[in-house]
């Protein structure tokens, strides 16, 4: 696999043995994205192995730039304005299946379609990541913010993580418990934030795959609309689970789909807040006692979508080309608008929640440039 390195091996390139990647200038942005939305990258190059990513950092580091990572671009919003640095398309390929002792594992690249991934898994009656069906997106980000829905995550699955060091050039392989994995995060988002390039991640899913029904939405979903037999499990259970999740995230335009115009959006704006028990009882007391909330390991979550809602931002909410969804409040979608007016409309909402509840709504996208608004 591109980028994988053993346990305990820390293999440092130099860049001036390794030839330059092609680097473009002045590529548009805008169509690297779902939300179709951003300026210029003054310069843009692809990531296909790690010879070219060490190549770039190093030739960026000598001109004094800023090299931004881009996936699949589901999860970003770059400025209007010209971004004055490196823009680095990931494009590692692989994939890797070995069964063994009950369980798969699967070493993946980083520039491996997402749901590709889980569509292979869910073939081979594989279990761990059905869940995570229609998520747009490549496999290098899973890790970054702990991708999750309808009850599952990936750290409850990923084995290891492999990473370029962006200083050193060191590959190095990080266990589970090394990535520090918390509600949609992980150290490469917080402490180690820019720090590494993720080249490959390794799974661990169940052979055969049985339903894992933690999510109140999908379990409702399976049993009205689905017929799936108690106790299935493998390639029909799985496949069954995925159509269904598939099912609620259409209904949200939460698909990337050129034919719904709800779609054209980085998904979730804002994550979901977590607070603890006293907060909620506050909160409760305070807005409305039905307040929905769903226990997690770090306390209570609160459907940031609930509060968007109640604070005055209704579904199909518009103002200068930004359009909340007509089917998920929390997605922004782009209208003919423009990066500066996602932000704007953005902050309003923030400032609105916590108005309304006393909660700092947290984004969920990477935003990268500054705005003339910006403060």
């Amino acid at each position: 696999m591109p980028g994988t390195a053993h346990d305990g091996d820390n293999r440092s390139i130099d860049p001036d043995l390794i030839p330059s990647a092609e680097i473009h200038e002045n590529v548009e942005l805008a169509p690297l994205t779902t939300i179709g939305l951003g300026g210029v990258a003054r310069y843009y190059v692809r990531w296909c192995d790690p010879a070219a990513i060490c190549s770039t950092l190093g030739w960026a580091r000598d001109k004094g730039l800023p090299v931004q990572v881009l996936g699949g671009g589901s999860n970003i919003l770059f400025a209007d304005q010209t971004y004055q640095g490196v823009v680095a398309k990931v494009e590692l390929r692989g994939l890797e299946i070995t069964r063994a002792g009950g369980g798969v594992t699967v070493v993946a690249g980083a520039g491996e379609r997402w749901d590709d991934l889980v569509l292979k898994s869910v073939e081979a009656g594989l279990g761990g990541i059905e869940c995570l069906s229609g998520i747009p997106g490549l496999v290098g980000a899973t890790p970054i913010q702990n991708v999750g829905a309808y009850g599952q995550e990936v750290k409850e699955r990923i084995v290891a993580v492999d990473a370029i060091d962006r200083e050193s050039f060191e590959t190095t392989r990080f266990a589970n418990a090394d990535c520090q994995f918390g509600y949609r995060t992980s150290r490469f988002k917080t402490a180690d934030r820019d720090r590494f390039v993720i080249t490959a991640v390794t799974f661990r899913l169940a052979d055969p795959g049985r339903p894992q029904l933690r999510y109140p939405e999908l379990e409702r979903c399976l049993r009205e609309d689905f017929d799936l037999p108690a106790g299935a499990r493998g390639r029909e259970a799985m496949s069954t689970v995925r159509r269904a999740v598939l099912k609620l995230r259409r209904a949200k335009s939460m698909v990337v789909d050129e034919t719904d115009e709800n779609s054209r959006s980085m998904g979730s704006f804002f994550l979901n807040p977590v607070i603890d028990a006293a907060e909620l009882a506050a909160l409760r007391s305070r807005l409305d006692r039905d307040l929905p909330a769903f226990e997690s390991p770090d306390g209570y979550k609160v459907p940031a979508a609930w509060l968007v809602e109640r604070s005055g931002f209704a579904r199909g909410y518009q103002r200068d080309g930004i359009r909340i969804s007509a089917n998920h409040a929390l997605a922004l979608v782009n209208c003919g608008g423009t990066s500066t007016a996602v932000r704007r409309l953005a902050k309003e909402i923030e400032r609105a929640v916590f108005d309304l509840s006393g909660i700092r709504l947290e984004p969920e996208p990477v935003i990268v440039g500054t705005e003339p608004s910006d403060d």
